[in-house]
């Protein structure tokens, strides 16, 4: 495989996350075919991604964005399309998991600076 900035498979790894839980949320306990086939692929997709990452980036660094990026958007998702309630302990808690990612991204030596 040709270089891919491991960043970049790092972000399609979150966003084929989404999409899974997503789908999982539509697929009703997996009662409905298509988004069932969906989550099922979406999540494989996510995995297969966040492994080819984790080929240069340290497993700690990659699944702390992987998982902080994923719960902020999810819940973002769960908000705008399934109408779900964000008060305002759920907001400070995603805006000290994003804080928590930037301080890994721009003071750990452990995120490969």
């Amino acid at each position: 495989m040709p270089h891919v900035n491991p960043y970049l498979l790092l972000a399609l790894a979150i966003i084929a996350e989404v999409i899974g839980t997503s789908l999982l949320k539509a697929s009703s306990g997996f009662t409905r075919l298509w988004p069932s086939i969906g989550t099922a692929i979406s999540y494989g997709t996510s995995f297969y991604l966040l492994a080819l990452t984790l080929h240069t980036v340290p497993t700690g660094v990659a699944y702390a964005i992987w998982s902080g990026a994923g719960i902020v958007l999810i819940s973002i998702i769960g908000w705008l399309v399934f109408g779900q309630v964000l008060d305002g302990p759920a907001l400070l808690g995603m805006a000290l998991i994003v804080a928590g990612v930037a301080v890994i991204q721009l003071f750990s030596r452990t995120a490969g600076h």
